[in-house]
């Protein structure tokens, strides 16, 4: 059964508190996991400085650093105040991707909690920022935290994707469901999911198509089809009717409206990147990302073995 047991939170350089730090809180305390808080931090004017004077330079970056090391200690009392298991570290480096990846991979993360921000599409044409690549990139599930009115989530709704083929996505329906049952589970929260009926399979071949595209029997076939494989994923999940949704439209709008119409806290999504394949899966991601009304939590598949 899935568990839990490491929780890594990216603070903020800034030495403030975030709503990522209250929604880690809650769900490590739901979980019973380990919760570790690490802040990369890094003043270019301080490194400048010693190539002229090394010695100085450290003394001055120790005396920067132990101040923000003492504002996550400060952090971590409060929350170990509330019985949970916390640790920090201040690390003295530039939150670029490489870093950041590292250190999920070392820490063995099972979940990366991290703040995030609305970024006009003009910037990102431009620079693509943090957030963005860990979407491709972070080999953990990964929660990106608009806001946490509810700290603890309320209402969860896991967003699923029957438009490909099984083998292509490494069974990351069941993922998104096993990660999105464990949190409802542990919080005590709602769980709904939703499937997005517009894009299918067609000849075995590695491409979706909309559905809108295919002739009327061939649509109804796929659309049939697509219902019957959401009943018995829903069913091995132990998902109430009432709470499974099947809607037609463009996906990352349909989950957009969907999300902030029912007021989830939290929307659970898959994404997978494959060379030559259609982006479908992860741009809905990205998409969801920039627009959407709550936090969003990203599964990838199980790294295929051999």
């Amino acid at each position: 059964m899935l568990k839990l047991k490491r929780i890594l939170l990216i603070a903020p350089t800034e030495m403030t508190r975030t709503p990522a730090f209250d929604r880690a809180q809650a769900l490590a305390i739901a979980t019973g996991a380990l919760l570790h808080i690490v802040a990369f931090d890094y003043v270019q004017a301080l490194a400048l400085a010693g190539v002229f004077d090394h010695d100085a330079m450290a003394q001055a970056r120790e005396g920067y650093l132990q101040v923000h090391r003492h504002w996550l200690e400060q952090q971590a009392r409060f929350q170990q105040s509330a019985g949970l298991q916390v640790t920090t570290e201040v690390v003295w480096a530039k939150s670029s991707l490489a870093q950041v990846l590292t250190y999920v991979n070392d820490f063995h993360a099972d979940l990366v909690i991290k703040d995030t921000h609305h970024v006009p599409a003009l910037d990102r044409a431009f620079h693509r920022p943090l957030d963005w690549r860990l979407l491709r990139d972070c080999p953990a599930p990964l929660l990106l935290v608009t806001e946490a009115s509810h700290p603890k989530p309320l209402k969860i709704l896991a967003a699923i994707d029957l438009s490909h083929l099984e083998d292509l996505t490494q069974g990351l329906n069941d993922r998104v469901l096993d990660l999105a049952s464990l949190l409802a589970l542990s919080c005590g929260a709602a769980l709904h999911v939703l499937n997005v009926n517009n894009w299918s399979v067609v000849g075995g071949a590695q491409r979706s198509l909309p559905t809108p595209c295919l002739d009327d029997s061939l649509r109804d076939a796929v659309n049939d089809a697509q219902e019957e494989a959401f009943d018995v994923l829903a069913e091995r999940h132990d998902i109430e009717k009432k709470r499974r949704h099947l809607l037609t439209g463009i996906p990352h709008k349909v989950i957009e409206l969907f999300s902030r119409q029912n007021a989830f806290d939290m929307v659970v999504l898959g994404t997978t990147y494959h060379p030559g394949v259609d982006r479908f899966i992860g741009s809905t991601a990205e998409s969801v990302l920039n627009h959407g009304p709550c936090s969003l939590m990203i599964v990838k598949p199980l790294p295929r073995l051999g």
